[in-house]
């Protein structure tokens, strides 16, 4: 029972954590979409798409990933460096549709290779909005956040999967073990 209430506690933090971050953007800037956090510290791996004045997904590669570097301050940030790109990459992406206004990337990160990510980008009144979205337990939902269980000294105990299902914004998570 106490691991169901730190799940809780751990959920709503989370949907704090993304409200407060927010998803929006101006034209022109980076929209939030998405973040890694661990569990042997506060930072974290954010992932964001490049949009253009139109909200289209910016060139070739448009989603980035960078840190967040909340053990410093909540406006930290620092790119990721050559050695994280295996955990923290994105292994493909690609633009498969391209509108007038707004567009969606196809991806997957390298940690999770077999799991499509889409994203798509539109606009809301005056500023961009972006979102993720996958599977998860099997219920096609907007991703908010991948929480790594790190294994002492070096490893992954578990991935937790957390979003909201498209069909009632409820939270579904799942849990992935290596």
């Amino acid at each position: 029972m106490r691991l169901r209430a730190r799940w809780c506690v751990c959920a709503a933090l989370c949907v704090v954590a993304h409200a407060a971050w927010g998803d929006a953007a101006l034209p022109g800037e980076g929209a939030p979409l998405f973040f890694i956090s661990k569990s042997e510290n506060r930072n974290q791996v954010a992932y964001a798409v490049r949009l253009d004045a139109e909200c289209r997904p910016m060139g070739e590669v448009p989603v980035y990933a960078y840190w967040r570097m909340l053990e410093r301050s909540p406006t930290a940030v620092e790119p990721l460096l050559a050695i994280e790109e295996g955990a923290y990459g994105i292994r493909h992406q690609e633009v498969v549709d391209f509108g007038e206004s707004g567009g969606v990337v196809r991806l997957s990160l390298r940690a999770l290779p077999d799991r499509e990510i889409l994203v798509r980008s539109s606009r809301r009144a005056s500023a961009c909005v972006a979102e993720a979205s996958t599977r998860i337990a099997r219920i096609p939902a907007r991703l908010f956040n991948i929480h790594a269980r790190i294994a002492w000294p070096l490893g992954v105990e578990s991935l937790a999967i957390v979003g909201w299902a498209e069909s009632d914004r409820r939270i579904v998570r799942e849990t992935l073990r290596p």
